[in-house]
Formats: C-alpha cells, structure tokens, sequence
C-alpha cells in the first residue's frame, strides 16, 4: 500500500489541475494521457510488439494492489470508526438510564452528522455561523489612527486564524484549512468550490469551513487546492493584482495591518526588473508616508517647481498654493 513517502505524490496538485478539465472522469484522463504517449514518444513503437501491452498490464497490476489493499484498511478504520460511535452511544443512554434503542449499522452521511455533532460538542466555537477568531495580537498603539484594532500579521504576511491559517506573498497566497476528523478525507467527502471572488469548502453534511468573497480576484486557471495527509485542505491562489497586499482572506475574516508587513528580500530578488521596481517603490512611499515625508511621485513633482522657479527669479509665487 502507497504511503505518505509515495515519490509520485509531488505531482498530485499537477495531475488534479489537468483532471479539472476531465469533466468526463478517469477514462477521459486516461485517454488523454495515452494519446500524448502516442503522438508524442515512441511508447507504442520503440520496442518488440507487445512489450507495451505487458508494461501497461504490470503497472495497472501493481496499482489495483495497492488501491485494494488500501481500500481494505480504509473500510476497517470505518468499521471501527463506527463500533466506537456505537459503544459510545450505547453508554450515554445508559449514562442517562435510558433504555437503549435497538442499535443499527450507520450509513456514511449518519456517521459524518454523529462526528460533526462530537466535535461541535468539543469546540462550540467553531459553528460556521461565528467569523474565524484571530489568534494573533491587536495594534493597540499606532501613529495612524486608523491602524487601531487591526490585526499584528504573522510570519508569512498573513494571518492565523481558529479556523484555518494563510500567508502571502505579492503574488499569491497559501491558505491551510484543517478538517477536524478523525479518519483520513478522500476528495467524495468533501464540497470544494473554488471561484476568481468566492471559495466554499468544507466536509459533506457539515456547515461549511468557509463559504464567502475573495476581497480581490484570484487567477481561477492558475490556482490550484489538494488534500494534505487526508487532514487538511491546502490552497495555492494565484492573485490577479501582484502589486497589492490582501488585508484579509474573505470579506468576513478580521483586518491584518498591511503597514506591518514585512516581505523577505528573497523574494524581491526573483521579480523581473520592471516588477522589482515597483514594489521597491512602493515600499518606499509606504515608508515617507509613515513618516510624514513626500512620497517619490510627490517629491519629484516639488522638484520640478523648485527648477521652474529658479529659472524664473522675475515671478512672485508667494500666492501659489501647489498642492
């Protein structure tokens, strides 16, 4: 049975992006990928007749092993999974001296309901009726008054949250949503929507994790979400707008202050000349402002009226009000 050591994992987020345009399943994907082995290698044509159809055979072989291994171990984690709802249910009705009802096999959306009502119980909290809680700290002094109250940005320029965590680079944003269940996710379980302002995800029969707006757009073509250790989603959002900052993953969620944000010097050194110009410069602004000077576009423009006066000594521009 493949683990989590697999070496062909690292290709999952590529493969699942390709099996979103699949609309058709497995046997379109499949066709697919046989038609490129076909045009373009010599899969079919470089070795004696037949070998391919051995090569093909071996390999379907070795995986319908592993799946039906995995398959198996997977129904008796289930199986289990239900014993102990059962032991538990059958102990609180004699906790509570009732007479235990007569106790049937769960079907899978009974199973999911009697999870999502065990940890609503551990973690009231976490009803998807109340906006994620941040965990970092609150501005409470600042120079500009309007920073009061926003949240302190974590170590990756974003923010972590009860719910789920992110962070940011000008480029695009890595979000991480931890499910809470006890068994490990297959994608079946889950309702993921993902759209350029909107992303809806969570477990089938469950509230939503998240259900709202991007407050900006996102790249919906280059932007891409796996299942993490069959735990956790994990989010890779391409932003269409790469000179701005996002204060906030959803309009929901609490204001990050966008003035703390520190971006690492690394990654200024991977954008192309023109792109690293611009972030330079407003990061440059970003700091006379906060000092109270004139920004670049400000101060090139006093330049130029302090020149134009200087080669015009015989007009009065005491009046002038230049703004």
């Amino acid at each position: 049975m493949s683990g989590s050591g697999d070496k062909t994992e690292h290709f999952d987020s590529m493969f699942l992006s390709i099996a979103q345009h699949h609309p058709e399943g497995a046997s379109q994907l499949l066709d697919t990928f046989v038609s490129f082995l076909g045009r373009k290698t010599d899969f079919f044509t470089g070795g004696k007749e037949g070998e391919w159809e051995k090569l093909v055979m071996n390999t379907f072989r070795k995986h319908e092993k592993q799946s039906r291994e995995k398959q198996e171990a997977e129904l008796k984690e289930k199986r289990e999974r239900e014993a102990r709802a059962k032991a538990a249910a059958a102990k609180k009705a004699e906790a509570e001296r009732v007479e235990p009802a007569k106790i049937t096999e769960l079907t899978d959306a009974e199973a999911e309901q009697l999870q999502a009502e065990i940890n609503a119980k551990k973690n009231p909290s976490s009803s998807s009726s109340q906006p994620a809680a941040p965990i970092g700290d609150k501005i409470k002094e600042d120079e500009d008054e309007s920073e009061k109250g926003k949240i302190l940005p974590n170590k990756g320029n974003g923010c972590d949250l009860d719910k789920y965590k992110w962070t940011q680079t000008l480029g695009d944003i890595e979000l991480r949503v931890p499910l809470n269940v006890n068994f490990r996710v297959k994608q079946k379980d889950l309702v993921v929507n993902l759209t350029k302002k909107h992303l809806t995800c969570g477990i089938k029969g469950q509230p939503p994790i998240i259900n709202d707006d991007f407050p900006y757009e996102i790249k919906l073509e280059e932007s891409t979400w796996v299942i993490e250790d069959g735990k956790s989603l994990l989010f890779n959002l391409e932003k269409v707008n790469k000179m701005n900052w996002w204060n906030k993953l959803v309009n929901s969620d609490p204001e990050i202050s966008t003035k703390k944000i520190n971006p690492e010097p690394s990654k200024l050194s991977d954008l192309d000349g023109e792109t690293r110009g611009l972030v330079e410069k407003m990061m440059y602004d970003q700091r006379q402002k906060e000092m109270g000077l004139p920004t670049s576009d400000e101060q090139k423009k006093q330049d130029v009226i302090k020149k134009f006066m200087e080669q015009h000594p015989e007009m009065d521009f005491s009046k002038c009000k230049f703004n």
